[in-house]
């Protein structure tokens, strides 16, 4: 059987749905290890080009085992350390990165049309569709099927959903899935700007608001920021700027640079994804698609690429397709509920009084990083 009586031109290993950092790294890893494969991406430029990422260490490795070690090094901003600030820019605490992680997996920013560019390297330029997107799916037996919105059928093997938060393979193939809103805010901004003199990761913690910068390149910082009250609807710029007006001068400053252009500013909803399993049957979900988090610990990526790498070796040694989803969710699911867990803690944490919150912090903060991060630096193989 195929979608409306059509027949494909030819069938291949695998369709992956997406070209972020998620498929990007997989279909990376699939061409490397022979696959056919075909990569759909539903828009036409290199998504979010005028953002920033950073980049843990369990990030970092992953990268590394993907090969990329000196373009992520030559082109990345290493993160030495990071500090904790309150409001009126008292130093909570400070964590020294590169003795944590070691120099071999330093975190790094950069910005993520260069992780991008990077990660095209070595893909053939054929192989990635852009203005392709998914107009309805099939799953067989033996093989799944893919209708585009301009009426191209294509037919594999496996289909990997790739597709972010919103993904359109989830919601054909899965439709009891469902995002829900972080416990830390419902939305943040982030956006490039000329850095004010920060020369480390820094965040700012008010009683409403949170200003993260972190520099990236020679000149510029890599903001996220968001208002941690946001009951109100809609939320808007102008709340976080009012949340933030007796924050220290160079969050207050970045924030009045980005106002000058608003154009830059990048909104977006802190979605989560919860789900029991990552898929059904041939077709499988991979980084947000699968299990979007909010980013208080910058581990959307890195558990994309990690989930690359791990559904690679996967679709190597699957000799029964039908268990693929299943098995992959068993692989990952301990590792990613960690994350979660972690991130839920943090989060219920800066929603206590701020004084109570600036007092217990210098304590709780070292010791959440290293429970945190501690595991994520042994292997996730």
């Amino acid at each position: 059987m195929t979608l409306n009586g059509n027949e494909p031109s030819r069938s291949r290993d695998i369709i992956v749905v997406g070209a972020g950092i998620a498929g990007l790294a997989l279909t990376r890893q699939l061409v490397s290890r022979n696959f056919d494969v075909v990569t759909l991406e539903r828009r036409n430029e290199i998504v979010d080009a005028g953002l920033a990422i950073n980049l843990p260490g369990n990030a970092i490795a992953a990268l590394n085992e993907l090969g990329l070690q000196e373009q992520v090094a030559a082109a990345g901003t290493p993160v030495l350390k990071r500090q904790y600030r309150t409001d009126t820019d008292r130093l909570l605490f400070e964590i020294d990165e590169e003795r944590f992680w070691g120099r071999e997996n330093l975190p790094r920013c950069l910005r993520r049309s260069e992780l991008a560019t990077i990660l095209l390297e070595g893909i053939p330029h054929d192989t990635i569709k852009r203005r392709a997107d998914v107009a309805s799916i099939f799953s067989g037996d033996d093989h799944v099927e893919v209708k585009t919105t301009d009426g191209e059928l294509l037919r594999a093997k496996y289909l990997i959903g790739a597709d972010g938060v919103f993904s359109t393979v989830r919601e054909m193939t899965l439709s009891a899935s469902t995002t829900s809103r972080s416990l830390l805010a419902q939305s943040s901004w982030r956006f490039i700007a000329k850095n004010p003199g920060v020369h480390c990761w820094t965040i700012w913690m008010g009683r409403q608001a949170m200003v993260l910068l972190i520099p990236v390149g020679r000149d510029d910082v890599y903001c996220w920021a968001t208002v941690t009250d946001d009951r109100e609807e809609p939320i808007s710029i102008n709340s976080l700027v009012q949340r933030t007006e007796k924050f220290p001068l160079a969050p207050r400053r970045v924030l009045e640079e980005a106002l000058s252009d608003p154009a830059r500013i990048h909104l977006s909803p802190i979605d989560e994804i919860d789900l029991p399993r990552w898929g059904r049957g041939r077709t499988v979900l991979i980084g947000d698609a699968a299990h979007a988090t909010a980013p208080v610990w910058a581990q959307g990526a890195a558990l994309a690429l990690e989930d690359s790498l791990v559904l690679s070796d996967l679709l190597v040694k699957n000799e029964d397709g039908s268990d693929l989803a299943e098995h992959f969710t068993q692989l990952r699911r301990s590792r990613v509920r960690h994350v979660k867990e972690m991130t839920d803690r943090t989060a219920k944490v800066s929603h206590l009084p701020v004084a109570l919150r600036n007092l217990l912090f210098p304590l709780l903060g070292p010791l959440s990083y290293k429970n945190t991060y501690g595991p994520l630096k042994r292997s996730f193989r």
